[in-house]
């Protein structure tokens, strides 16, 4: 498995380049040799609050990709370990999915590295879908969708995009800002 790390913020002792190579060497099971794992750490103060957030990303093949992101207040580690036991709960909620993408012998060890048992049963349980609903879906620019979106007090809005003619999501991040997530073409 490949490692990519990268800090903002903060910097990359070699202590803590040793200790995440341990701890996600654990992941190896799971991915294939030439697997790149990306690790993004940063500190930022929240609320005045030093907290340390990390990013795994692990693109796994024909468009999947796994991302998990974890924060601690002033621990690196306890962000690090998290964020591994999200990925690992991603991997064991959508196992039968990802297939061939995992390597053979994966799931043969009796527990988990990060997890344990029963908060992967509660997941599992908590992706059915519940609920369906329709709404309409009309043209309109980006800040009319944000305009709308803040009408109904959601957190995301999906709408087709006037200037590109095609479905956009635009959500609100944790910081208050916007995000737009446009297809590929």
């Amino acid at each position: 498995m490949k490692m990519t790390l990268s800090a903002r913020n903060m910097s990359i002792t070699p202590g803590i380049t040793e200790r995440i190579e341990k701890k996600t060497a654990r992941m190896g099971r799971y991915l294939w040799p030439d697997t790149e794992m990306q690790i993004k750490m940063r500190k930022e103060t929240v609320k005045a609050r030093d907290m340390r957030i990390v990013e795994i990303t692990v693109p796994m093949g024909n468009g999947v990709i796994l991302r998990s992101e974890a924060q601690a207040e002033s621990n690196l580690f306890l962000a690090i370990d998290d964020a591994l036991a999200k990925m690992e709960k991603q991997i064991h909620r959508h196992k039968s999915r990802l297939g061939k993408r995992i390597p053979e012998g994966a799931f043969t060890q009796a527990e988990p590295e990060f997890i344990e048992e029963n908060a992967e049963e509660e997941t599992e349980e908590a992706a059915k879908i519940m609920r369906r609903k329709t709404f309409p879906v009309r043209p309109m620019s980006e800040e009319d969708a944000v305009m709308q979106m803040e009408m109904l007090g959601h957190s995301f809005f999906a709408f087709v995009n006037a200037d590109t003619d095609q479905i956009n999501v635009l959500y609100q991040r944790k910081d208050g800002t916007y995000g737009l997530l446009e297809p590929e073409t």
